[in-house]
C-alpha cells in the first residue's frame, strides 16, 4: 500500500466523524464539554440600570455647578431597590449593584462628596449616565452568546450561569479503548529483564485523550500472539467503544500483528503507512461502528501521530466545529537540510527574538525513541515533503504541543 499524504490521512480519519449523542449536564460538570446547540440568554443582564460605584444617585443637572448640596432621602443597596425616586435637589445613597432610582441619571462617587447628616455636598460635576450600567449592557434576553460546536471554557461557564442556565446541552464524551502490544513491555516500577523496556506510551496518550474530552478504558498490554491481539480487539468491540487506539505492532515485521488481527476481526483498513516522519507505520479503519487508529510503537512516533490524528478525531466526536489543529508562523532557530518525500514533524523548543516573533529551534536529536527530548519540546516544526534546505531565521510553520 502506497504511503498516504498526511492531509489525505487526516481527511480519512475525520470523514463522517461528528458529535455524538446529546445529553444535558449540570453547569458544574460542563467544563470543556462541547455545546450541542446554540445557547441563548434567558434573561437580560443587568435587568435594570445599576450603579457601577458606591456613591450617591443624583440628577446630573443638580450638580452641574459645584459645590452643590443635596438632601439625602434614603439609601439603596444591591438587592434592595428604592421604593421612592428623587426630585430636584435630592439624592439617594447608593452602593455598587444598586438599582438606579427613578429620577436619577448619574451617580457621584463617594470620594467626590462630603456628608453631613442628611446633607451631602458634591464637589465634582458629573454628566448624565456617569457610573451607571444601563439595562442590557452585558446581554439581552434571547441573545445567542454561545454557539453549537464550541468547547466551554471556565469563562463560558460564568457566562452561561449569568444567562440563567443551570444545565447545558452537550455532546456525550467519546468512549476510547487503548491497547498496547508487545512482549517486550513491562510496567513502570518493575525491573526489566534483558531485552525488555518499560511501557510509557499509554500514559501520555491516555492523558492526551482525557484532556480532549474522551472517557478512556485501558485494555492493558496484549501479548505478541494473534489470539491475544484478536481477543483484545473483540473486548473493545464488545464494550461498545467509539474509538480503539492501539500502540505498537503496526509495522511489517513478523511480530507486528495488529493489522492482521484487525482484519481477521473484520476491520476495514482505510490506510496503512503515511508519508510522514516520525510515524510512517500508522493505520486507520472501522470495525462496525467502532473507529480504529493504530499508532506506531516508538514513543515519539506514537505521540506525534496521536496529536495529529487521534486528537482531531476525539474533538470531532465531541462535537467541536473546528477539530483540526491551528498552525502558527515562526522563525527557524537553526539550519535545516532539505527534506525527502515524507512530511517532517520536528520536535522543537520555542523562544522569541528581539521583536517578539516566535523562534522554533529543533531539539538536538530527532530519534523517535527519545522521551527526554519529547518532554522538552514545546512545538512541532512542520516541513512539507521535498522542502528545500532552510537557514536559521527563515520562516517556518509550527504546531504547538499541549501544555
Amino acid at each position: 500500500m502506497a504511503l498516504m499524504p498526511v492531509d489525505d490521512a487526516l481527511a480519512a480519519v475525520l470523514a463522517g466523524a461528528h458529535g455524538l449523542d446529546t445529553e444535558l449536564v449540570a453547569l458544574e460538570d460542563a467544563y470543556r464539554r462541547v455545546l450541542a446547540r446554540d445557547l441563548a440568554a434567558l434573561r437580560t443582564q443587568p435587568p435594570q440600570a445599576m450603579s457601577a460605584m458606591d456613591g450617591y444617585a443624583v440628577r446630573a443637572a443638580d450638580v452641574a455647578a459645584t459645590p452643590a448640596t443635596l438632601r439625602v432621602i434614603g439609601e439603596i443597596a444591591a438587592g434592595r431597590p428604592a421604593t421612592i425616586g428623587i426630585g430636584p435637589g435630592e439624592a439617594l445613597r447608593i452602593f455598587t449593584g444598586g438599582v438606579v432610582p427613578d429620577g436619577s441619571d448619574a451617580v457621584v462617587i463617594q470620594e467626590d462628596t462630603a456628608r453631613d447628616g442628611d446633607r451631602v455636598t458634591v464637589n465634582e460635576a458629573v454628566r448624565p449616565g456617569r457610573h451607571i450600567r444601563p439595562a442590557g449592557i452585558d446581554f439581552k434576553e434571547g441573545q445567542v452568546l454561545l454557539r453549537q460546536g464550541h468547547r466551554l471554557s471556565d469563562r463560558d461557564l460564568a457566562l452561561a450561569a449569568g444567562m440563567n442556565h443551570a444545565a447545558l446541552p452537550v455532546h456525550r464524551r467519546p468512549r476510547l479503548a487503548m491497547l498496547a502490544t508487545g512482549d517486550e513491555l513491562v510496567m513502570p516500577g518493575t525491573t526489566p529483564a534483558p531485552g525488555q523496556i518499560v511501557y510509557s506510551n499509554g500514559y501520555a496518550l491516555r492523558a492526551l485523550a482525557r484532556a480532549e474530552g474522551a472517557d478512556v478504558i485501558d485494555l492493558g498490554i496484549a501479548a505478541d500472539t494473534q489470539e491475544a491481539t484478536q481477543a483484545a480487539i473483540r473486548q473493545a468491540r464488545d464494550l461498545g467503544v467509539d474509538l480503539l487506539v492501539t500502540t505498537g505492532g503496526a509495522s511489517a515485521g513478523d511480530h507486528d500483528l495488529v493489522k492482521g488481527a484487525l482484519e481477521a476481526e473484520g476491520t476495514a483498513i482505510a490506510f496503512w503507512k503515511i508519508a510522514m516522519r516520525p510515524g510512517k507505520p500508522m493505520m486507520h479503519g472501522h470495525l462496525g461502528p467502532m473507529r480504529v487508529i493504530g499508532l506506531p510503537g516508538n514513543p515519539v512516533s506514537s505521540y506525534v501521530c496521536a496529536v495529529l490524528f487521534m486528537v482531531p478525531l476525539i474533538r470531532a466526536l465531541c462535537g467541536m466545529s473546528q477539530p483540526r489543529h491551528v498552525r502558527e508562523p515562526a522563525l527557524l532557530g537553526a539550519d535545516l537540510s532539505a527534506n525527502d518525500q515524507r512530511e517532517d514533524y520536528l520536535r522543537a523548543t520555542l523562544s522569541h527574538d528581539e521583536t517578539g516573533r516566535q523562534v522554533a529551534t529543533p531539539v538536538d536529536s530527532q530519534d523517535s525513541s527519545l522521551l527526554a527530548r519529547l518532554a522538552t519540546a514545546e512545538a512541532l516544526i512542520v516541513r512539507p515533503a521535498f522542502a528545500p534546505a532552510a537557514s536559521a531565521g527563515s520562516p517556518c510553520v509550527i504546531l504547538k504541543l499541549p501544555l
